[in-house]
């Protein structure tokens, strides 16, 4: 019976992050997303209380992606410099293929001092942007000559940057290929040229096993490469 119910739960997040998605947290109905997930709204109403409480599980599970991504690369031992390389690719993917993940930065977009923690999942990639570059600092793998808070305000910027991405078509080519562009041009103005070839500005690949519950989205796991041309391109020398 918990696990029917659980599937329940995740199945209207699911309806609830596509309407939120498609037309956004005001203008999506409880009767839309019940009718999405193939539920009454009675149904709708035994799970979640209000609107508000189904908004805040998108948000939540949208957060568990990142928590997912952070463990595995932290658990992987990923230098901070390859791990902020890492999280881009994560990102531009999630927002590309998850509505989940749209959906609770949108939330976020819309209810940002109306509602209490709203903006939660853009500070928590936020944090995780600044914890990363910190790292970096630390371990000395960037440029000494860069001014404190710079690489932390371009970051937060790319990161900002990249929830519009997926909707831009600046240039030809996929998405992970562009996102490789941006650090191929990014890394050399962030770290020594000598140690560019360090890092693996390519995307990841997708994993070959599906992952339990949670998260919803299965592009949060920290992944194997994908073939091509090593890291060498993104600016060394």
């Amino acid at each position: 019976m918990q696990a029917r119910s659980e599937r329940t739960r995740r199945r209207l997040v699911c309806a609830g992050a596509r309407m939120f998605d498609q037309n956004g947290y005001a203008s999506a109905s409880l009767e839309q997303i019940a009718e999405a997930a193939g539920m009454t709204k009675g149904a709708l109403y035994f799970h979640f209380a209000s609107k508000e409480r189904l908004a805040d599980a998108v948000q939540e599970h949208a957060q568990a992606a990142l928590a997912d991504f952070r463990q595995r690369q932290r658990a992987a031992g990923v230098p901070p410099v390859q791990a902020l390389i890492d999280l881009s690719h994560a990102l531009a993917k999630m927002l590309q293929g998850d509505p989940v993940v749209r959906a609770g930065f949108r939330i976020g977009d819309e209810c940002t001092g109306r509602r209490p923690g709203a903006a939660g999942l853009r500070q928590a990639w936020t944090a995780e942007v600044l914890r990363l570059v910190a790292g970096a600092r630390k371990a000395g793998d960037l440029h000494e000559h860069l001014a404190a808070d710079g690489p932390e305000t371009l970051l937060c910027a790319v990161v900002r940057g990249l929830e519009s991405l997926p909707g831009a078509a600046p240039g030809p080519g996929r998405l992970e290929d562009r996102v490789a562009a941006l650090w191929a041009f990014l890394l050399p103005a962030l770290v020594p040229a000598p140690h560019t070839a360090r890092y693996d500005v390519r995307p990841l690949s997708p994993r070959p096993e599906s992952r339990p519950l949670p998260p919803l989205s299965p592009a949060a796991a920290a992944l194997p490469r994908s073939g091509g041309p090593p890291a060498e391109a993104a600016g060394g020398s």
